[in-house]
């Protein structure tokens, strides 16, 4: 896989992660601790995608 395919994935991660969280959210009673960890995996593919940019 080139490098420019395995960004595009990796940005198609984050924007999915993205959506992911914002409806987290928006539920009521969500768990605290899934929620975190949507925004760790979200937090992780960004600056795995400023890396391979740099």
């Amino acid at each position: 896989m080139s490098l420019s395919a395995h960004l595009t994935e990796l940005k198609k991660k984050h924007a999915s992660l993205s959506i992911e969280v914002e409806q987290a959210q928006r539920a009521p009673g969500i768990d605290g601790l899934q929620l975190a960890n949507l925004k760790k995996q979200k937090l992780k593919l960004k600056e795995e995608i400023e890396r391979l940019s740099a």
